[in-house]
């Protein structure tokens, strides 16, 4: 089944493949990186350093980029797939509470609800990945990216979580916080962690 999306430019012919990363392989990397870093974080020792806000923002961009684009193509592209689709935005919704204000007694319960998330939104783009070409998962992944480039940077469960809605008021939400990421000098990127697959320490 073909995956609606937004008008694009005319492709140059036959074979014509989009560059970039399909969606499956970027959301599969975001989960292994979000899963070490959780586990990382409720395992004993010392915390990674700045790993609770690079969490928090890597965890609200993700969610935001999936909610924005991932979430929508499964609803088109899959006919059943309004329940499965709305569990994954309920157990984001908790997990973007458990988010604010990140403490010591709420790591274990985040830790769970990424495990969950990871499970859940992982079955939903193999059964995606099942129904839409491959030029249309890297165009849904080049929209991902582009998306979390744009998205909020803290936990925002009062906003709305569905199209449209959802792609016009969360990045103008994002510009208020990267403004308080730069005043504060807030560490936000996964990339700013070493060795996220290495076990951690005992």
């Amino acid at each position: 089944m073909s995956v609606h999306l937004p008008p694009l430019p005319p492709t140059p012919g036959d074979g014509y493949q989009p560059a970039g990363h399909s969606i499956a392989d970027t959301i599969a990397e975001e989960h292994r990186q979000l899963l070490a870093l959780t586990r990382r974080l409720v395992a004993p020792g010392p915390d990674p350093a700045h790993g609770r806000e690079i969490l928090v923002a890597a965890l609200s961009r993700h969610l935001s980029a999936e909610e924005q684009y991932l979430l929508p193509a499964v609803r088109q592209a899959l006919p059943d797939a309004d329940g499965p689709v709305g569990e994954v935005l309920a157990g984001d919704a908790a997990l973007l509470m458990a988010l604010r204000g990140l403490t010591d007694d709420r790591l274990a319960m985040v830790a769970q609800l990424v495990e969950a998330h990871v499970t859940a939104v992982d079955a939903l783009v193999a059964r995606l990945c099942a129904s839409a070409t491959e030029e249309e998962l890297i165009r849904l992944g080049n929209r991902l990216e582009i998306a979390e480039e744009a998205a909020p940077t803290r936990p925002h469960p009062g906003v709305p979580h569905t199209p449209p809605w959802n792609r016009i008021v969360e990045p103008a939400v994002a510009l208020v916080d990267k403004f308080r990421d730069a005043v504060t000098g807030r560490r936000t990127q996964l990339s700013e962690l070493r060795n996220l697959s290495e076990p951690p320490p005992h």
